[in-house]
């Protein structure tokens, strides 16, 4: 499964989760790296198709338009 972790969780999950055999990188190894914005990152996950992984409830709203405009 190809993961990207974002920025309110902390990089040892992105680093648990690809010991575990997932494709797993954190918002941190972005070129803003944790000041990546939510459209930024929804931008990534859709180019790499990638499973955002967030605690961040404004997010899901995000990831909605996002879903809709690129299937």
């Amino acid at each position: 499964m190809k993961l990207l972790v974002d920025a309110q969780l902390p990089r040892r999950l992105a680093h648990a989760l690809a010991a575990a055999g997932h494709d797993a990188v954190h918002v941190f190894t972005l070129p803003a790296g944790n000041r990546t914005p939510d459209d930024a990152l929804t931008a990534v996950a859709v180019q790499e198709t990638r499973i955002v992984v967030t605690k961040d409830a404004d997010f899901v709203e995000l990831s909605r338009t996002a879903i809709t405009i690129h299937v």
